[in-house]
């Protein structure tokens, strides 16, 4: 009997983890989806019909803001979300409900939106609609989080602590996604009821790109950044005050971007840039061995290169802001963001946490995964270098390597989404040897 008792407990823990875990690679694995097929595969498309017309000409506007909405929130956004339900306890089988409901709102929200902007197919209840239902499923999550409280020690008496930074700066970033999908449902109820178009006016999606960008993406990022890569690369654990000075001209900057001022945004993001480089140590000598077990070794390098390219983005914006007349700098900044410092970051980040926390026990292929940041890079490289110069008619050249530098990335996130989806779908599973475990010690 006592050999029973030992083993339920345990047991119960396992299917609890096993459940969220199966519930992760759901979340996974549609982002995986969106990045690939309505996201860069879209992106890619979109590119060839620039690079052949030598502008937008006669692209629709729905078209690159469908390709972006896949981006930042079926791919990025999707991540966030599943990482953060599986950071949450689950306590019984009700509790994975919630990430169900959030999860079916969300993508069907997601898929609603690019098709409303591809098709044009009842896109005045489509856009609203699909505003709506991710609306609710940042709310339900947000919900679920505020109710989850750290365990205090038994007779301990509540009180007031700080919070940790890297929570701090993970909870502006939240925030940040909350006031975008607030935005956007606005704008799209707006849209539908008074506009003429399924696309945001060019002022206002300005405004919208450095709320997604600047206060959803890099606060998210910079969080997980000071949460693990003291450990993963053995530096020196971010130092507070900078990191306060960062975040604090990150937030004001895009306070100063959405309110239209986009040449003192520009500076403050920029500046913000540089100082979280300063606050993570990352340009410092390692104190110890990275942490590169079952991934590439050349993981530190990627994850110093996504933080220069955090650089470059914002300096590049300060150039737009003064200089740019025909989009092509706002459009290398915007890529160097997404691209060079966002994707670069979760193809160097991903293959060492997901699979960890999907419960298997390593990334599929190593090889691909270096390859995937290694086409990514190049292809990234081409496409910051070559939009200004084709763009504000610099160098005419530049028109014919942009397509060279969508084929590039293209090959990296294909690699990258299959190597990710074959690690859930083939790679071993961690519970086994749980289990293993746990009845040897019963």
């Amino acid at each position: 009997m006592s050999t029973i008792l030992q083993i339920e407990p345990h047991s119960d823990l396992i299917a609890r983890e096993r459940q969220k875990s199966l519930m992760l690679r759901a979340w996974i694995l549609s982002g995986l989806f969106f990045m690939a097929l309505p996201g860069t595969l879209l992106g890619f498309s979109n590119l060839m019909a620039i690079s052949t017309n030598h502008g937008l000409g006669a692209l629709p506007a729905a078209w690159m803001e469908g390709h972006g909405h896949a981006q930042m929130f079926g791919w990025i956004g999707s991540f966030i979300l599943g990482i953060g339900f599986y950071s949450q306890p689950a306590r019984g089988r009700s509790a994975m409900r919630l990430p169900l409901l959030c999860f079916v709102l969300w993508t069907s929200g997601v898929a609603m939106r690019w098709s409303a902007n591809i098709y044009g197919w009842h896109w005045r209840t489509l856009l609203p609609v699909s505003a709506g239902l991710e609306l609710i499923a940042v709310l339900l999550f947000l919900s679920a989080a505020s109710h989850h409280k750290l365990p205090k020690a038994d007779g301990e008496k509540p009180k007031r602590s700080s919070m940790e930074l890297w929570m701090v700066s993970v909870l502006l970033g939240t925030v940040g996604l909350a006031a975008a999908v607030t935005f956007n449902f606005i704008e799209c109820l707006q849209l539908a009821i008074h506009g003429g178009l399924r696309s945001f006016p060019h002022a206002l999606d300005q405004k919208y790109l450095v709320l997604l960008g600047w206060g959803f993406l890099v606060p998210v990022v910079w969080g997980f950044s000071a949460r693990w890569l003291s450990a993963f690369l053995a530096i020196a654990k971010p130092n507070a005050r900078v990191f306060r000075t960062a975040l604090a001209l990150d937030l004001v900057g895009v306070l100063c971007g959405v309110s239209g001022w986009s040449k003192p945004a520009t500076i403050l993001l920029a500046a913000s840039a540089i100082a979280i480089g300063i606050a993570l140590h990352l340009g410092e000598r390692p104190h110890g061995l990275a942490k590169v077990q079952g991934i590439h070794p050349s993981f530190p390098s990627f994850i110093r290169i996504a933080y220069v390219w955090l650089i470059i983005a914002g300096t590049m914006s300060v150039w737009a802001a003064f200089a740019d007349q025909h989009g092509g700098i706002w459009g290398a900044s915007r890529h160097a963001l997404t691209v060079g410092f966002a994707a670069t970051m979760v193809f160097a980040v991903g293959p060492r946490i997901l699979p960890h926390f999907a419960g298997v026990q390593g990334i599929f292929s190593k090889r691909l995964m270096f390859l995937s940041l290694l086409l990514l890079q190049v292809g990234c490289t081409l496409r910051v270098s070559s939009e200004p110069m084709a763009y504000e008619g610099i160098f005419a050249f530049a028109w014919k390597t942009l397509p060279i530098s969508g084929m590039l990335e293209l090959g990296g996130v294909l690699l990258f989404a299959t190597n990710l989806a074959l690690t859930l779908l083939l790679g071993r599973s961690a519970f086994a040897a749980m289990n293993a475990t746990g009845h040897e010690a019963a």
